[in-house]
């Protein structure tokens, strides 16, 4: 069983924001491998970050009832692999999605460039990896439809969410953890302002998910990404959608940090890809 009841008080108190309602999930009940021996760790918050994440999980923000459409995301905040965005890019992203009909699944992931980390980048694409096959995995528990589980990612979140959607996602039928014989694979990709790893054009095949990009111009560094790739969406007929706005810099969150009308209003761009996409419907 998943589950832990003490994890999910202690996830409580140390992030003072997080609604007692919402249930917390570790993606490995007896700790990440290699890191079994950290994880009562208490983890560090303050404001909009989190950090000294040793025991990996996601938050659960169910679809309001009323509006559910069976379809989730399950996302990956940014904060440069040193820290977590988690409030900005997490819960309120996920609370947004919430509202609008889709279950999201904030994830707390390891981070390998915080100082001290013993991890890799290795360690955080298991934990991504591992998130999405969760939550396949328990997808009738969750009310959502596993083949419209979804993938978002922000900045060195972005990096992680390409690495699951480009590279070897797929389950493993002879693990002995049931889990891990599920596939990995988004069945949709929303990249937010992401970083260059994971981002290898040659990597990419027929395979790779649909995939909704948004970016400023002048964030040229997470613009790159996009750019290098949207070519090989074209050459290999897999639907993508782009948007790159003049101005906007990087790190605007859910566009509320921004003075500009069209950052503000671009999370109803995400919203309005997955209804014209498919992905929303509930037959």
């Amino acid at each position: 069983m998943l589950r832990s009841p003490a994890l999910i008080l202690a996830a409580l108190v140390v992030t003072t924001s997080l609604p007692a309602e919402l249930e917390v999930i570790p993606l490995w009940a007896e700790g990440a491998p290699g890191a079994e021996s950290r994880m009562q760790e208490p983890e560090q918050a303050k404001d909009w970050w989190v950090k000294n994440i040793h025991h990996p999980s996601i938050t659960v923000v169910p679809a309001d009832p009323a509006v559910a459409t069976g379809a989730a995301v399950v996302m990956f905040p940014g904060g440069g692999h040193r820290e977590l965005v988690f409030p900005p890019e997490g819960l309120e992203p996920a609370h947004w999605f919430a509202e609008r009909g889709v279950t999201a699944f904030a994830v707390k992931y390891r981070l390998f460039r915080e100082p001290g980390s013993p991890y890799t980048i290795d360690d955080a694409t298991a934990d991504a990896l591992r998130a999405m096959r969760v939550v396949r995995h328990q997808a009738e528990e969750f009310g959502i439809d596993p083949h419209r589980i979804g993938i978002q990612g922000w900045s060195a979140g972005g990096e992680l969410s390409a690495l699951v959607s480009f590279g070897e996602n797929a389950g493993a039928p002879q693990a002995t953890d049931p889990i891990d014989r599920v596939s990995a694979r988004p069945d949709f990709h929303i990249s937010v302002y992401p970083g260059p790893l994971g981002f290898p054009a040659g990597v990419m095949s027929a395979d790779t998910p649909p995939t909704f990009f948004i970016c400023a111009m002048d964030d040229a560094f997470h613009m790159e990404p996009i750019l290098v790739v949207l070519p090989k969406y074209q050459a290999l007929g897999i639907p993508v959608e782009a948007h790159l706005y003049a101005k906007g810099g990087h790190g605007f969150n859910m566009g509320q940090r921004s003075d500009l009308v069209s950052i503000r209003n671009f999370p109803d761009r995400m919203i309005e890809w997955m209804q014209d996409s498919g992905w929303l419907a509930n037959d």
